[in-house]
């Protein structure tokens, strides 16, 4: 019953929505003012910021004189900051993506409102959604009065879009992202070459310098990210620990445990159950830290999460387990050669449920059926 009030909400608020913005302006994509002011509006977090990497060089490079802007979680910010293709970044707690106690009913379109009002000051010359399915970007977009709105050609945003652009199913989220770059910049569609379209982060000096003192330079060590943003993604620590001691007895490498300020227990656990000695840094990096000690690895292993992600903007050689999640659309991107993927052998995957309850996740087989042999094949493959 409230799954079905929630859509009847959602279908009313809409219809008022395209009732409203219908009389708003409408401007063909092309052609663009000789220096177009973009919006690029990407509420997700470190993964999918990194992700759509490759499409902010693509504009930067063909609308050189453009003035981009990007939209972002407060989360998403220090991934973009410093980014070389933008010109501003401005913070949104989205709603839906917080990944915090949920507001009032009306929060969302009391913010969307004043956000939009906000927007509308800078005179943007188009907008570009990144999420797919992001009816709440697409509306601001055109509550701010923005004349050409881009996205994916999905029920939820289409009513909201100017120039909507074919999603294709299965398709990796970083082709995804180039195709609205492509529409945007006028150059057609194409499926470019992972090895031509990285992946990149470059972290500030002075997280360098931080990442030095909390690993004096040395040995190159082997990293291992065992936490990930859905508990039905981690491996169980008694493999990751068979994994580090097996690869710091035949490398001589230093084991290095990652994580974020959420994420010590992970790391703890697997440190506990090692035979070897490991330096856990779980929670004494930030983000900028953790791309730089990533960047000195001579290896990077973890689940599917925005740190292995990371680890790949930095250009490190990555091994990446995958149980639930799409590994076409949402997998490794780069350089194959760079990277090796241990899938769970499991024949519902990929499910793509992330959701699963607590109760449910006791003795879930999805990752606990990747064995640790598969994990160390591939590791060995990278370390030749």
């Amino acid at each position: 019953m409230s799954a079905l009030r929630d859509r009847l909400r959602l279908a009313m608020l809409r219809a008022v929505a395209l009732a409203w913005t219908a009389r708003l302006p409408s401007l063909p994509l092309h052609p663009l003012p000789a220096r177009p002011r973009l919006l690029l509006i990407r509420p997700d977090h470190l993964g999918d910021l990194l992700f759509a990497t490759p499409a902010l060089r693509h504009l930067r490079t063909r609308l050189p004189d453009a003035h981009l802007t990007a939209l972002v979680g407060p989360w998403g910010k220090p991934v973009w900051q410093d980014c070389p293709y933008l010109d501003e970044v401005q913070a949104l707690p989205f709603p839906g993506f917080t990944r915090g106690p949920k507001g009032p009913i009306w929060g969302p379109y009391a913010l969307l409102l004043r956000t939009a009002r906000d927007l509308r000051a800078a005179q943007f010359d188009a907008a570009v959604v990144l999420r797919f399915d992001h009816w709440w970007g697409a509306w601001l977009a055109r509550a701010a009065g923005i004349p050409r709105v881009v996205g994916y050609d999905v029920p939820p945003t289409r009513p909201f879009l100017t120039a909507p652009v074919p999603y294709g199913a299965g398709r990796h989220e970083v082709l995804q992202n180039l195709a609205l770059a492509q529409a945007l910049a006028g150059d057609g569609g194409g499926s470019p070459d992972p090895k031509a379209t990285p992946l990149e982060f470059t972290p500030p000096p002075h997280a360098v310098e931080r990442a030095r003192a909390l690993l004096p330079e040395g040995a190159s060590p082997i990293c291992i990210h065992p936490g990930a943003g859905a508990a039905v993604k981690v491996w169980p620590p008694e493999r990751w620990a068979q994994v580090a001691d097996a690869l710091a007895g035949e490398t001589g490498a230093p084991i290095v445990l990652t994580g974020g300020p959420d994420e010590l227990d992970p790391a703890w656990k697997v440190a506990a159950k090692m035979a070897s000695e490991a330096r856990v840094l779980a929670g004494k990096t930030g983000l900028g830290e953790l791309a730089a000690l990533f960047a000195r690895a001579r290896l990077v292993l973890g689940s599917d999460s925005g740190p292995l992600k990371l680890a790949q903007a930095v250009g490190a050689p990555t091994v990446h387990l995958y149980g639930p999640v799409d590994v076409r659309t949402f997998g490794p991107w780069g350089d194959p050669a760079t990277y090796r993927v241990v899938q769970s052998p499991l024949a519902c995957v990929p499910c793509n449920r992330l959701d699963y309850r607590p109760e449910e996740l006791k003795d879930h087989p999805c990752m606990a059926a990747i064995p640790v042999e598969a994990v160390l094949d591939a590791a060995r493959a990278l370390l030749q």
